[in-house]
């Protein structure tokens, strides 16, 4: 005899409440991602009409914002800059780049971008360079900017000079910038730090110096005083600002390794009245016998005997194991000297 009370079905809520949890929380995160993207649209826009009434006008053609669901991906099909506010007009053309942030790190951006990038810039001097590989990453603390770093793969830059018939040409296996606020002085003398650090280098005014057909790898690190100048850009008002306020680019560290070659120095450098870099720079070399064809053991030991046998800088000495002391390098009035040796170079050009 069957049992005539009935079955009790237990309901399906469970069993389809995942998916229902699942796809509200998708549309959810898609509308803060949907509103994130739009404030990034509108953030774009606002900082090119700051920039257009500072005199710079940036133009991202076929700007895109994309990168759902989980980052914020800004694409431009190439970029360029146009400014005329300095009387001749600077140009910059980039080719394609894209600017990546984490929807969850949205301080930590990624740049890429594709070279060359081309200049046209005030008195008829063009530059360019290209890479194989670019990418750059800025921290911030909110606004504040906390590090900034470059890595390029086979940089190549190339200047020309008008008037000066060849170009310049400057090329590395590998580079790399980067630059931070000072801890200690940033607050009370506006000091960043710079360090750059470059592999396999050739530069032809480096072969006029040495000559020893050797690739060259440097490593420098700087410290950059007043440095909220450039806050608007690296351009000449920012530069006469800085030179105003009396900024100075101490170079705390210079190791220069050319095949058996090897330089160490450091100094300071900064802005003449004419715009042109000056400044001293004390060094000592190993493994070179000539700089610019002027022996380098006749000039240490003919400058020491004029100079009372001191060929640096007073109390700095760069005399580390193997290394030799040069005369102080001084860059004054647009020229170049080894001691009271003018070098044969070009004259040193204002930056502006």
């Amino acid at each position: 005899m069957s049992d005539p009370t009935p079955v009790r079905r237990h309901g399906r809520f469970w069993l389809y409440a995942p998916f229902v949890l699942l796809v509200l929380l998708a549309a959810g995160w898609s509308g803060i991602w949907g509103f994130a993207r739009s404030k990034v649209d509108q953030e774009l826009d606002a900082g090119i009409t700051r920039e257009a009434k500072a005199g710079r006008n940036w133009t991202c053609r076929e700007r895109s914002v994309g990168g759902y669901p989980f980052r914020i991906e800004v694409r431009c099909a190439s970029l360029t800059l146009t400014s005329s506010r300095w009387g001749d007009e600077v140009k910059v053309d980039a080719g394609p780049a894209v600017a990546v942030a984490q929807v969850w790190t949205p301080g930590h951006i990624i740049l890429q971008m594709t070279g060359p990038m081309l200049a046209n810039l005030p008195q008829g001097r063009k530059a360019a360079l290209d890479w194989k590989e670019l990418a750059a990453s800025l921290h911030l603390s909110g606004l504040a900017f906390e590090r900034f770093s470059l890595v390029l793969g086979e940089p190549v830059l190339t200047v020309t000079e008008p008037g000066q018939g060849a170009a310049e040409t400057w090329r590395a296996s590998a580079a790399e910038a980067h630059l931070r606020p000072n801890p200690q002085r940033f607050a009370s003398e506006g000091t960043v730090d710079l360090a750059v650090n470059a592999k396999g280098g050739v530069l032809p005014a480096l072969e006029v110096l040495i000559g020893n057909g050797q690739p060259a790898d440097l490593d420098l690190q700087t410290s950059l005083s007043r440095a909220p100048s450039f806050r608007r850009g690296f351009n000449p008002d920012a530069l006469e600002a800085w030179r105003t306020a009396g900024g100075i680019l101490d170079v705390t560290k210079l190791v220069l390794t050319k095949g058996p070659t090897r330089l160490e120095a450091s100094g300071q450098l900064a802005l003449d009245e004419a715009h042109r870099p000056a400044g001293k720079v004390v060094a000592a070399v190993a493994g070179v016998d000539r700089i610019a064809g002027i022996k380098v053991g006749g000039l240490t030991a003919g400058l020491g005997a004029l100079l009372g046998g001191r060929t640096g800088d007073g109390g700095q000495s760069n005399t580390a194991a193997g290394l030799s002391p040069l005369p102080p390098l001084v860059l004054r009035e647009g020229r170049v000297f080894l001691g009271p040796l003018r070098l044969p170079l070009q004259p040193l050009q204002p930056l502006y």
